[in-house]
């Protein structure tokens, strides 16, 4: 690919023999990254918590890819006993692991806590994220090539910080903020995953992406979604989920992605457009923050990592 040209779905090389796990994805940026996997010849895991949405996303992939290769995995990042569960189940189906993409996530609900009383946005989006890799990642080490690609946003940068006196939101609670925490929690996992991989000189790499402003289904709890247009005019402004995808098809995909890179969208403001490198804000490349966060996470998720 030349400088000049905008990176799309044509660009994904050829995933024929690899193994790629996508949660989340039966909608959404999701769904389009593991159709897009399955149709370069990948065996792509559909790991999702509503089985019937997972096997609806199924149907429509082998649909459109007759001899798309994909199996659904019942996965629920909201409750660490399905996590350890649905590792289990993939340990034991994938001695080897190609692509582990951690797309799922939960944005602006009202307040709720996970199955294991954390507050949902940082248990779903961080916390199940952190125990789902850690528990996985012994099954890509081994494999040259194997990427960890974790979906941020751009809200990592609004009204957020790592609330270290009360991470779970008890005193009080601000749905943009409790977003903004842990989109920048993606973000200060990442680094440092790809830090101590590095420092271990093994051959898997962290990379992270955003998908701009994508008109998807996490958009449902926005103020004025339920207004009668709402999805219409959306439409006009932000990425298809399609176009969202491609920054995470970007970071999993391009032989030239390197651990610690952050991939979104080449628009005004990296709102929309095509996926090309940006960068992230000063506060997720803070290391103190980052070995602070995953020693709370090893602690509050009972996951230890082989690195």
């Amino acid at each position: 690919m030349s400088a000049n040209t905008k990176w799309t779905e044509g660009d994904v090389p050829d995933q024929s023999g690899r193994i790629a796990i996508v949660t989340g994805s039966n909608t959404g940026l999701g769904y389009e990254t593991a159709r897009v996997l399955a149709a370069k010849g990948a065996h792509v895991v559909v790991a999702v918590r509503n089985l019937d949405k997972g096997r609806e996303a199924v149907d429509r992939i082998t649909a459109a890819a007759p001899k798309a290769d994909v199996k659904l995995q019942a996965l629920d990042l909201g409750s660490l006993d399905s996590v350890r569960g649905g590792a289990d189940a993939l340990k034991g189906a994938y001695p080897r692991i190609d692509l582990l993409i951690n797309n799922a996530g939960v944005m602006y609900p009202p307040k709720q806590t996970t199955a294991d009383g954390f507050e949902l946005q940082f248990g779903t989006n961080h916390l199940g994220t952190f125990a789902l890799t850690g528990l996985l990642l012994d099954h890509l080490l081994p494999v040259e090539g194997s990427r960890v690609v974790t979906v941020a946003s751009m809200a990592h940068r609004i009204q957020a910080a790592i609330h270290f006196d009360d991470l779970q939101w008890e005193r009080s609670y601000n749905r943009v903020a409790a977003y903004g925490q842990s989109k920048l929690s993606n973000l200060l996992f990442t680094y440092e995953l790809q830090r101590r991989l590095a420092a271990k000189e093994e051959p898997t790499i962290a990379v992270a992406a955003h998908p701009g402003i994508s008109n998807t289904e996490l958009m449902r709890h926005i103020p004025g979604s339920g207004l009668p247009g709402f999805r219409q005019v959306a439409g006009l402004v932000t990425n298809s989920p399609a176009m969202g995808a491609l920054a995470t098809l970007r970071a999993a995909t391009d032989p030239a992605a390197h651990g610690g890179q952050y991939y979104g969208p080449d628009g005004f403001r990296e709102l929309r457009g095509h996926p090309k490198l940006v960068r992230s804000s000063s506060q997720s490349h803070d290391p103190q923050v980052q070995r602070r966060l995953w020693a709370v996470s090893e602690e509050l998720t009972g996951v230890s990592y082989p690195v």
